[in-house]
């Protein structure tokens, strides 16, 4: 496996583990509807929601959030829109992007809540 596929399953396992000592309950992992991909669909009470998760190993390209550009979240909003009319859910939804920075024993980690749409 390549090193960037990798550092992204790491970032989303170590993600995945933070929303749930949070409170969240993970529903799935790399929902897949067409070309989209959602990293985590989470559920806290009566809130849904979706998170992309972007994993860096340093910042000479930005910080990992901005690689959240107009695109993809379109393709998270559609594949969202998919697994809401499956489950027909009648309750808040969020978009959320968790933004992870490997930096040795101490990651670096942001819960940005609302990000889009």
């Amino acid at each position: 496996m390549s090193k960037h596929l990798q550092t992204g399953r790491e970032g989303e396992q170590k993600a995945a583990n933070w929303l749930i000592q949070r409170g969240f309950e993970v529903l799935e992992r790399n929902y897949r509807f067409g070309k989209a991909e959602i990293d985590l669909i989470v559920r806290k009470e009566k809130l849904l929601v979706f998170v992309e998760v972007k994993t860096r190993s340093g910042t000479s390209h930005g910080m990992p959030e901005v690689a959240v550009n107009a695109t993809k979240a379109a393709l998270i909003v559609s594949a969202a829109e998919h697994y809401l009319e499956a489950m027909n859910w009648p309750h808040e939804i969020r978009f959320d992007i968790i933004s992870i920075l490997i930096q040795g024993q101490r990651d670096q980690i942001e819960h940005l809540e609302d990000a889009f749409y």
